[in-house]
């Protein structure tokens, strides 16, 4: 067709088909303007039934002008070609949109008016559109909607075209009257625009299955998702307005498509009002303890200098009000000529302590600078003249002067914790400090490097009760990421936390490693929560608590919850690779591809080598189906963990979704071939058989991989590319022995 001339069109190219009609973009020879022409496809030429059908839409469309709905400019027959000559849109279909990008609420909500509006100016005329879906919507450049195609459009008084006229339609957006095949009237259309709405908030169509009689049970029978399972900070109204657009029952639907817009049209101007209010909320007192500088000839004082700034630290986290960020971003400026400014905006805080340190024989001098970010102005100064033996107490003098500056409350009870030590032992302290640096990169060697300094420390104080939390957080990675199996390293973990416990049971560190073992390996979600609470009650400030009680809420399907503990994690330790990258994991979880992929590039930035941010990353593209770049992220993933059976694994995932069986099938030989020199998960397997779309191998290895207690396990419930197992009754058996039914 394209160079042909029909009447006065000349066709340019083709934009698409269906099973009504071929569209195409053509030249109005006579008005010199752009049109698009739908023809009916030949093999439908000699169907009554389809001819009557398609100048049926003509008929419809053209009884309405309205700037929200497709104009129709004619409707023709010329050498055996029957053709409607209608409006040219530039722009894309909202299904084309919300594969590109993740649409804001403001965007959806103008959407939304748009196509209630032009769906209003139909209905008034009696004319009810019945495939109302994301691909017959149109948006603009200048941000305009068009609705097109009434190819199945209803008009009042007209009878069916045919027998089963009432069930035409794409199935995913029908209403349930409609799927049944009743007869239907704009509150069918109501529902479909429900379906619409949801999709472009959360980018998932609301009901799922693998052939149409599933699909239309889901449709009839099941109620979607909420909208927070896939996007944070939905208005609640948002999420009421959907509801009621897809009730099941017509009668307790919306009516009519204006009292839905009048709905969403109140939303817009209510967050519109919210978001010009000012904030009255005070901000919450916050401050970055810096690395001390060491002013001794000695090198090895270094040591003790971030010792004395972590004191301090840890003793500020106690103070209830108090936001003190975390010891990975405030140390990250070490030795850097930055601007106080500048850094205060980069960890988002109001005041900054800086000092140092000067050793000189058994005598310390220190001092200590508390800065007002914003000017640049002291709030207050001291120095410190010690004997060594009084370094302790030097930090609890310092910690007490700046809560006083920062004018924050501070009862008895806090100001106990405040001056609370965990050893009295400088070097078993250094230690720690080494432990946890290594425990933060999450790489095997890392993680056993981690432990040696944990277990030193424990040496030289046999009741240094943080020691011995680290070495639980140690043994729970080495699960995690199947270093170890997990028998052998959660048993590990369980000994060492009871053990933190047993000398120190307000230890906020060893009730967060007990809620990780209670998570990931004991399954049993009551007791995870209450560990993580207690956590989070004795020391609000530790970002870690707030990052597993984050996964945890997340694989109890809490989306929204999620997010903000993760994100929390985030703001008291704002430069932290982990948590910045799970953070990213987290909006994956919750299908927000796109704000995965950004958050992971910008981890990504501050270390290019860290490795479980590609991992994640290649979770990320996968989500959005690109599989080329997963591979790319995965394969750097496999380069920075070399021999992972996790790194192994999710790569021969990506290539079987891709079809490249071959390569995935690589990576099985691969994973048996690590499976004799170490412990390989056969969850591993499983996601590989997943990939080539071998479901009774994928289930044959995820009942073995429950059996080995595998950690991932936890979320086969939330995790996205486990969509596909949904409907199996395999899979439903496997949620429920793990107790993640609802």
């Amino acid at each position: 067709m394209i160079g042909k001339t029909i009447s006065h069109y000349q066709i340019l190219e083709k934009l698409g088909e269906g099973g009504m009609g071929v569209v195409y973009k053509a030249q109005d020879t006579k008005l010199d303007r752009i049109v698009a022409l739908k023809f009916l496809p030949k093999h439908l030429l000699c169907d009554e039934s389809a001819k009557t059908r398609f100048v049926h839409e003509a008929k419809a469309a053209s009884a309405l002008n309205h700037t929200n709905i497709t104009t129709i400019y004619e409707i023709d027959e010329v050498e055996g070609e029957c053709f409607i000559c209608m409006e040219y849109v530039e722009g894309k279909s909202i299904k084309e949109l919300i594969k590109q990008k993740t649409l804001s609420i403001e965007e959806i909500l103008n959407i939304s008016i748009q196509i209630a509006e032009g769906l209003n100016v139909a209905h008034k005329k009696g004319i009810v559109h019945r495939d109302i879906k994301s691909d017959n919507i149109m948006l603009t450049e200048e941000g305009l909607v068009k609705i097109m195609d009434f190819g199945l459009a209803k008009l009042k008084g007209v009878t069916k075209l045919t027998t089963t006229g009432a069930t035409l339609g794409t199935l995913q957006y029908m209403s349930p009257e409609q799927a049944q095949g009743i007869e239907v009237d704009q509150r069918s259309d109501v529902f479909s625009f429900g379906v619409v709405l949801y999709e472009m908030i959360t980018s998932q169509l609301p009901f799922k299955g693998e052939h149409e009689a599933a699909i239309i049970y889901s449709i009839i029978n099941e109620t979607p998702e909420p909208l927070a399972r896939y996007k944070a900070n939905v208005p609640e109204g948002l999420q009421r307005i959907v509801d009621k657009a897809m009730e099941k029952n017509r009668e307790e639907r919306y009516q009519h498509v204006d009292d839905m817009l009048a709905d969403v049209r109140k939303l817009k101007r209510a967050l519109e009002s919210e978001a010009e209010q000012p904030s009255t909320k005070k901000p919450q007192p916050s401050i970055a303890v810096l690395p001390f500088v060491n002013l001794s000839a000695d090198k090895e004082q270094e040591y003790f200098c971030d010792g004395m700034a972590e004191e301090i630290i840890n003793a500020l986290t106690q103070v209830e009000g108090l936001r003190v960020v975390a010891r990975t971003s405030a140390f990250s400026f070490r030795g850097k000529e930055i601007d106080i400014r500048e850094i205060g905006r980069k960890l988002n805080v109001e005041t900054l302590l800086e000092g140092s340190v000067r050793k000189a024989g058994n005598r310390v001098r220190i001092t200590a600078q508390l800065v007002n970010v914003d000017d640049g102005y002291h709030l207050w100064s001291e120095r410190y003249d010690r004997e060594m033996e009084d370094v302790f107490a030097i930090q609890d003098e310092i910690s007490l002067a700046i809560v006083d500056k920062l004018k924050v409350k501070l009862m008895k009870e806090e100001k106990a914790k405040l001056v609370k030590r965990y050893t009295d032992d400088p070097e078993a302290y250094s230690l720690y400090l080494k432990g946890r640096y290594f425990w933060n990169r999450r790489y095997e060697g890392g993680l056993q490097k981690a432990v040696e300094c944990f277990q030193e420390a424990i040496d030289k104080d046999p009741l240094y009760a943080l020691a011995y939390a680290g070495i639980a957080d140690c043994y729970n990675q080495f699960g995690l990421w199947s270093f170890l199996n997990p028998k052998e390293a959660y048993p590990r973990a369980k000994v060492a936390c009871a053990k933190a416990l047993e000398i120190d049971d307000t230890l906020a560190e060893a009730y967060a490693s007990l809620g990780w073992i209670k998570t990931f390996y004991d399954w049993d979600w009551a007791e995870a929560e209450k560990a993580f609470k207690r956590a989070l009650k004795l020391n609000p400030n530790y970002a870690v608590a707030h990052l597993f009680y984050g996964l945890y809420l997340g694989i109890m399907e809490n989306g929204v919850e999620a997010i903000a503990e993760v994100k929390k994690s985030v703001e008291l330790d704002p430069l932290c690779l982990l948590m910045n990258t799970v953070l990213g994991f987290t909006f994956y979880w919750w299908c927000q591809y796109d704000e995965a992929i950004e958050q992971l590039h910008k981890t990504l930035e501050m270390d290019p080598n860290f490795a479980i941010a590609h991992f994640y990353l290649g979770l990320s593209y996968a989500g959005k189906q690109r599989w080329k770049e997963s591979i790319v992220s995965w394969q750097e993933f496999v380069n920075l963990w070399p021999g992972s059976p996790v790194a192994v694994g999710y790569l021969g995932f990506a290539y079987g979704m891709s079809g490249q069986e071959d390569e995935a099938l690589k990576m099985l030989d691969q994973l048996s071939e690590l499976s004799q020199q170490r412990y390989v998960s056969s969850l591993y397997k499983a996601l590989i058989y997943l990939g080539l779309r071998k479901k009774d191998q994928v289930f044959e290895y995820l009942d073995k991989a429950y059996d080995e207690r595998e950690s991932w396990m936890v979320s086969l419930k939330t995790v996205p590319f486990m969509d596909t197992l949904r409907s199996d009754p395999r899979y439903e058996a496997l949620i429920k022995k793990m107790g993640l039914e609802k």
